[in-house]
């Protein structure tokens, strides 16, 4: 398997080289990660991660993303993000991921020219282009590169190369900002995304579960983990203590999605096909 591994390591590593210096679009991630590892190997100190910050981005995930970035040996810089600035952003429609990657685009390509970098990349994968993906469509529009999707390289595969660099993020869950939990057509509001990230906290630390959604519809939490790890919640007095420390936060519902985790779970209302009036 590694000698498989290191064919697409030597790939990536050879597409960097193509290029005298990179900004990579740093989340933290095991996607931007791996980027970001390839373009040090490739480029040395010519490469350099950054990282948006917004009320969007829970302080944990920066934290974890210096902390990323120092073990990588990148160059690591951060911009702040203003798409709590833009009205259609804070309507919060489908489309609220192009606004949002729009701003952080524009941030990275003004940061491009102060530092004289040659290209900025990302880190969507071969399979982060199916289905719903408007915040791709921004980055698009940018010039900004994605070499994982150019060079075919699908999420399984950025996993199995997280571990053969020894990143720590090879096992990470998916992560994504706090405002994709907030229902569409209802704005974002910086309140309930404290709510949010201070509910998904606690709901970690109770129950022990990696993988938290805390999907805010109106004044209700509906509560999702990943599909592996729902039975950590099947404790009564566990749903008990949830409930009582969620109603203190400010929701006035608090409720368990027993499907568990689904990426873009909040457009099943756009998608659930009417049911026919017999």
């Amino acid at each position: 398997m590694f000698i498989d591994i290191k064919v697409d390591v030597d790939r990536a590593i050879n597409w960097f080289k193509n290029y005298n210096s990179v900004i990579v679009a740093f989340s933290g991630g095991v996607d931007s990660s791996v980027v970001a590892a390839l373009a040090k190997m490739a480029l040395g100190d010519r490469a350099y991660a950054v990282t948006g910050i917004s009320f969007s981005v829970p302080e944990d995930e920066v934290k974890e993303a210096e902390e990323l970035a120092r073990l990588i040996g990148i160059n690591h810089l951060t911009v702040q993000t203003d798409e709590f600035e833009n009205e259609m952003y804070l309507r919060n429609m489908p489309d609220r991921c192009y606004h949002c990657k729009i701003e952080l685009s524009d941030k990275l390509l003004k940061l491009k020219e102060e530092l004289g970098v040659d290209i900025i990349v990302d880190g969507t994968n071969a399979d982060d282009v199916k289905g719903h993906r408007p915040g791709y469509q921004a980055v698009k529009e940018h010039g900004i590169r994605s070499p994982l999707l150019e060079l075919g390289i699908g999420k399984q595969k950025v996993r199995e190369i997280a571990s053969y660099l020894k990143l720590p993020v090879a096992d990470k869950p998916a992560s994504a900002c706090l405002s994709s939990r907030v229902m569409y057509g209802q704005r974002i509001e910086v309140e309930d995304l404290l709510k949010i990230s201070k509910a998904e906290s606690l709901i970690k630390r109770l129950s022990g579960a990696k993988l938290v959604r805390v999907r805010l519809h109106g004044n209700l939490a509906r509560i999702e983990v990943g599909k592996d790890e729902r039975k950590l919640l099947f404790n009564e007095q566990l749903l008990d203590e949830i409930t009582r420390e969620l109603t203190n936060l400010g929701f006035a519902y608090v409720t368990l999605d027993l499907s568990g985790y689904e990426s873009g779970s909040m457009l099943r209302p756009f998608i659930i096909p009417k049911r026919v009036q017999s």
